[in-house]
């Protein structure tokens, strides 16, 4: 399986350690960030996180994809 990295940037900090998975493919990555989103969201409630997102990259480093917290904390 493939593994990911998972960083949430705010205002081009990062102010949680980088969280590593390996998952089947780039839509179980899209889960998974959106996952981490609601789960420091809940934790936390620090509405500077409303203009942050969690950058996904490959083993490679490569971007696979940025899920924006607003899409997490928004989503029914």
């Amino acid at each position: 399986m493939p593994a990911y990295r998972f960083t949430v940037t705010i205002d081009d900090h990062t102010p949680h350690e980088p969280v590593f998975r390996h998952l089947r493919d780039a839509d179980a990555a899209y889960d998974e960030a959106g996952r981490l989103a609601r789960e420091i969201w809940a934790a936390s409630g620090d509405r500077r996180l409303m203009q942050a997102f969690v950058a996904v990259t490959d083993a490679a480093g490569e971007i696979v994809l940025e899920f924006p917290f607003s899409e997490a904390i928004t989503a029914p």
